[in-house]
């Protein structure tokens, strides 16, 4: 952490912070592993140097029993760190067991020598210290309750505030301005911003009656179910199973953050990805939430293409929906019109594409076999109460969009070019952002 945060400025966005990601962790990655790499480039050759004049024999069979050597290491460290260490241990774990094998290794080639014990046992102990604690690393503001390293990420859950306005973030990797999920003492709408409330609007729309069947993909800690269970319609019983990938964030998010699982009207897959999620539970929902994100701004490409929503299209029931948050810079995003006008391509309808407030999220919504309401039309406005008020921003010009199946290339399993939308994405807005500051 400490040399990371030298390219990292404090105080940075999320999305001000994409660009630093790419030559930050390189320039990183390049101080601290390069001493070490371009160590290690010198091992090979002077291990068939040593093997050739030990066994006298010629420099191309000393070659080839090293290089013997080296794939088999290879191979025991690729599957070993990928199948083993890093889902058991995580990511600095692994890296310190590695660090005190190579270091144990080359202190007793050192001994072995008996020409120096004294620098041996020098160079043993040099070795050794950097294998200590690891600082963690640290919350970009209140106080930090927990902190794990999981096979994914590092998670940490950060509490704010106090009394009426208590809240806990649950944050991933740099964290920054961003959160993955966040908590509040009482269920329902959160304050203002947060576009997890709008996922509260598809069944208010459908008029739902006595429960209402929903699927998260990407349930995090549980933010949307919170906010459904007290946003629904009075009387309206919520039915819900969400998908996480990091058995760690769930496991942080029943410790502080009220996740619960009863196996009945709350069912928690850990550990599955939202599409394998999707396809085991095989059931039929009257809303899935589509809110998966990797590396806190990037949306899968395997969770994006017109061949997953179709799946998502046949998980629904007749007149269910899908809200879907992308992070995105207006309803002309060039992520947020890929990703909508694919889904609309799968389901054959109308995408209704909403800028949530003070945000850079943007959610869809789209509905099987029914057209989705748009403002100003029968269907859209809402009994008088918390969730209405949601719709009055919206109503705005250049707030919201329909998007029709057909306007443009569809992201597939075989060609799909997320990232390079989210770059361009990136880039166009920090491009707007300079025309405004010049003014």
């Amino acid at each position: 952490p400490l040399v990371a945060e030298q390219f990292l400025p404090s105080g940075v966005t999320l999305d001000r912070a994409a660009d630093l990601f790419v030559w930050g962790s390189l320039a990183a990655a390049a101080l601290l592993f390069g001493p070490a790499a371009l160590a290690l480039g010198c091992v090979g050759p002077l291990a068939v140097e040593l093997e050739a004049t030990r066994a006298d024999e010629h420099a191309g069979t000393a070659g080839g029993k090293v290089l013997f050597a080296s794939t088999l290491g290879s191979l025991a460290g690729t599957f070993g760190t990928t199948h083993y260490l890093l889902p058991l241990l995580g990511v600095r774990s692994t890296f310190l067991i590695a660090a005190g094998v190579l270091g144990v290794l080359s202190a007793l080639c050192f001994l072995l020598e008996r020409r120096a014990p004294a620098r041996a046992a020098s160079l043993l102990v040099l070795l050794l210290v950097p294998l200590g604690p690891v600082p963690a690393s640290r919350a970009t503001s209140g106080e930090l309750l927990a902190e794990e390293q999981s096979a994914y990420q590092v998670v940490r859950v950060v509490q704010h505030g106090e009394g009426a306005e208590l809240q806990r973030q649950l944050q991933v990797n740099e964290g920054l301005d961003s959160f993955q999920s966040v908590w509040q003492p009482e269920s329902g709408l959160l304050p203002a911003m947060y576009y997890y409330d709008y996922f509260a609007l598809p069944a208010w729309w459908a008029e739902a009656r006595d429960s209402w069947r929903v699927m998260v993909l990407g349930l995090g800690a549980g933010t949307a179910w919170r906010v459904l269970e007290g946003a629904l319609p009075a009387g309206v019983e919520l039915d819900a199973a969400g998908a996480e990938i990091d058995p760690v964030v769930v496991e942080l998010a029943r410790e502080w953050m009220e996740l619960a699982d009863d196996g009945q009207t709350r069912r928690v897959l850990a550990g599955w990805d939202a599409r394998a999620a999707l396809r085991a539970e095989a059931r039929v929902y009257d809303q899935i939430v589509l809110d998966t994100y990797a590396n806190q701004m990037e949306l899968p490409a395997h969770l994006s293409s017109v061949e997953f929503f179709r799946e998502v299209h046949a998980s629904l029931a007749p007149g269910g929906w899908l809200s879907i948050n992308i992070g995105g810079f207006g309803t002309d995003d060039p992520v947020v019109r890929a990703v909508s006008q694919t889904a609309a391509a799968a389901f054959g309808a109308e995408a209704l594409v909403v800028c949530v407030p003070f945000s850079r999220n943007v959610v869809a919504f789209l509905r099987r076999d029914a057209p989705v309401p748009r403002p100003g039309e029968r269907g859209w406005d809402l009994p008088p109460g918390p969730v209405a008020e949601l719709l009055g921003p919206l109503a705005l010009e250049g707030r919201w969009a329909l998007v029709s199946p057909g306007s443009a290339e569809v992201l597939s399993d075989d060609l799909n070019p997320i990232d390079h939308l989210q770059r361009e994405s990136i880039s166009r807005a920090k491009a707007s952002l300079a025309r405004l500051e010049e003014r």
